[in-house]
């Protein structure tokens, strides 16, 4: 399979087409399908029996929205998700994805916890559309990302990478498992790890021929499909 890869002022496109009059869906729909997607691609790479404890790594932005739904759903599956969540905004759509996060009552730091206690790491910290240097507090984080033997898991993009050009000189860190979304960024010919995935099972087919890119076929009722890792195109 090789995959048409997005820039980010096509990524930036495509999303917004999503949530526009012609797109019907709204950033909340989007959100929740994308945490799912996450919350499975966690499912099939860690055994909840090996790997219980999840820490969420939480940014300020709708990555970091997809983090706080893939939590919920992480402890539905079964598994022990904690948040690390510093930036917290008044936005009522985060707001209400936290609520439901202590309604579960999963621990959410504002002081970083570190590594120590976890099995797996997920960074939804920042997503395609951001640029310039990570500053405090999530610097100590990519800091842990750098130099952690866990595994980690990225949504989307590794945080602190340049969507196009992928790692920088300031963030050069590898995670485990890459789940793509909508479809993979310029950045993923740049990925190193295991196991790559493409989650949201939601685009139309008239988006993906607009856009001039292909959404492969999903298994049965999964919300993620697996890519080859450094395979062609991708």
């Amino acid at each position: 399979m090789s995959f048409k890869l997005l820039s980010q002022k096509v990524a930036q496109a495509i999303d917004e087409e999503l949530m526009s009059a012609a797109g019907g869906f709204s950033v909340d729909q989007l959100m929740e399908l994308a945490g799912l997607s996450v919350a499975q691609a966690v499912q099939k790479s860690f055994d909840k029996n090996q790997f219980p404890k999840v820490l969420v790594c939480v940014g300020p932005g709708n990555n970091g929205g997809d983090g706080l739904v893939a939590a919920r759903h992480l402890y539905h599956f079964g598994y022990k998700p904690a948040l690390y969540y510093p930036k917290q905004p008044n936005k009522d759509l985060y707001q209400r994805l936290l609520k439901q996060c202590r309604q579960l009552e999963l621990p959410v730091h504002q002081d970083f916890p570190g590594d120590q206690a976890a099995d797996v790491l997920v960074d939804s910290i920042f997503g395609f559309s951001f640029h310039g240097e990570v500053r405090e507090p999530f610097k100590q984080v990519i800091k842990t990302f750098e130099e952690t033997k866990k595994p980690i898991v990225a949504v989307d993009i590794p945080s602190g990478w340049d969507v196009e050009q992928g790692p920088t000189d300031q963030v050069k860190y590898q995670p485990s498992v890459l789940v793509s979304l909508t479809a993979p960024k310029q950045c993923a010919t740049h990925f190193k790890g295991k196991r790559h995935f493409l989650g949201g099972r939601f685009v139309p087919p008239t988006l993906a021929k607009k856009f001039d890119f292909e959404v492969p076929p999903f298994p049965g009722a999964d919300q993620v499909v697996e890519l080859p890792v450094n395979g062609g195109s991708l």
